[in-house]
């Protein structure tokens, strides 16, 4: 039976010594020579019918090989398992390993080295933890912003003769041109729909008026404000890192003149902007929108608490690692060799996914979080009708339950939606145990810290 040294290197890094002898692995040698022999093609000879001497002469040295290392790997694994050891990756054979020492005339006691990482033990605590969680009050503004939305989405398009207001739809077509709106030989065409008030109040000025087949010349620096810029540059693929780019001339053609006509507040109108809600007048709508911006917002505050939750788990749950054994597993143990240079380059966010995934892991297994199949299938569901915009879909639904079927074989999108599922479940236990306080903001001053803790954590990635 082989037999199994330990010895301590470093930090969670330990040499495991595998030793073998000749009952081990020669019983095994002996019947895989044989087992060869009577399926072994040589030719001038009948399938069978080989001299065991030439077979042992001329495959015995790799045969004899083969089942060495396999009874070593036998011993190692059946000691990792024994032992019940929590290791990073697989064992690493040592350098020091050779199968020159392996020798079928004068069979004996073998020896191969491993080394081996090991999980590191650690602490959750958190109850000691204090985090704010932000609340974010619904205006008289944002529901009006939305009342309007609807009224506009839900609209009807009418086709006046000429431009009269800024809540025109202008479809247009973009035309590099010189100033005088001459346009570029050679240049394509970039059709777009743009509302008026997206133009600068400069350029709104100038499209006042106009109708069907007219122009103007525009540059894209003084033509938008930031914004709205911003996405007009990226339709017409435009570098938006080129300043000369955003210097040149457009010729803008009006190719249709558009305007929507809001819809009036009634109950036709409620009814097709909430379908599964029964509304009857215009506070039950502002009221229902009020909650519904609530809930959006306070979605918003909650992803940003498990956000700033996941970043104090990692800064605040201390774990050795054996960072030595993890950089040779990294250059050597992956489906692809590294240099040494890309894995220095690389371990600091592989050190943060292996302790995010300790962590996860320990929180799952201690709490007993699981994602059920039904779970499952009722994710896939949202998933697929977000794609339909959430539009509803009442009457005959037997092919979403097919759908949904064919999705839960699908591994790779079994996977992902696991993933997605226990994450949220990891974040909503953890949030339950730290300490919160609340605390009010508005959407901006929301904005604005957003912002600022992406640009930190980002800083911290690069650093």
């Amino acid at each position: 039976m082989p037999t199994v040294s330990r010895e301590n290197i470093s930090t969670l890094n330990d040499k495991l010594t595998v030793t073998v002898n000749r009952e081990d692995y020669f019983p095994a040698f002996e019947k895989a020579l044989k087992q060869f022999a009577k399926t072994a093609n040589i030719p001038g000879f009948r399938k069978g019918m080989v001299p065991a001497g030439m077979v042992r002469k001329m495959h015995g040295p790799a045969l004899f090989a083969d089942e060495v290392l396999r009874s070593i790997e036998k011993g190692l694994m059946e000691y990792l398992r024994e032992e019940k050891l929590d290791i990073f990756g697989q064992p690493l054979p040592s350098a020091e390993n050779s199968a020159d020492q392996l020798n079928l005339n004068d069979p004996g006691d073998y020896s191969f080295s491993f080394e081996i990482g090991l999980k590191p033990e650690f602490n959750i605590d958190l109850e000691s933890y204090t985090m704010d969680k932000y609340k974010i009050g619904v205006t008289a503004e944002m529901i009006e912003e939305e009342v309007d939305r609807l009224r506009q989405r839900l609209g009807k398009m009418q086709e006046p003769e000429t431009v009269e207001s800024e809540d025109n739809v202008l479809n247009v077509v973009f035309e590099a041109s010189d100033a005088e709106g001459n346009a570029v030989e050679g240049s394509a065409k970039k059709e777009n729909s743009l509302l008026v008030k997206y133009f600068t109040p400069e350029t709104r000025t100038k499209l006042m008026g106009l109708k069907k087949e007219d122009h103007i010349v525009v540059q894209l620096t003084t033509a938008f404000d930031e914004k709205e810029r911003e996405w007009v540059i990226k339709d017409l693929g435009v570098d938006a890192d080129d300043t000369a780019q955003l210097e040149n001339h457009y010729k803008m053609t009006i190719a249709k003149v558009g305007l929507v006509e809001k819809r009036e507040l009634n109950e036709e109108f409620f009814k097709e902007a909430f379908p599964k809600k029964d509304i009857k007048s215009e506070e039950e709508l502002r009221n229902t929108i009020s909650e519904e911006i609530a809930d959006q917002l306070d979605k918003q505050t909650t992803n940003y608490l498990h956000h700033e939750l996941y970043h104090k788990l990692l800064d605040n749950v201390k774990m050795d690692f054996p960072e030595a054994f993890l950089k040779r597993w990294m250059q050597t143990g992956g489906e692809q060799a590294k240099t040494a240079h890309q894995v220095e380059e690389e371990f600091p966010g592989f050190r943060d996914q292996l302790r995010w995934t300790l962590i996860s892991d320990q929180i799952v297994r201690e709490n007993n979080l699981d994602v059920s199949p039904e779970e499952m299938k009722d994710y896939m569901r949202q998933q697929i009708m977000g794609y339909f915009g959430g539009m509803s879909l009442d009457g005959n639904v037997e092919w979403l339950d097919s759908y949904v079927d064919r999705m839960m074989k699908d591994e790779q999108q079994l996977d992902s939606s696991y993933r997605r599922l226990i994450t949220e479940k990891i974040f909503n236990w953890a949030a339950t145990k730290v300490k919160t306080s609340e605390k009010p903001t508005t959407t901006d001053e929301f904005m604005k810290m957003q912002a600022k803790h992406n640009h930190e954590h980002h800083e911290h990635e690069d650093a």
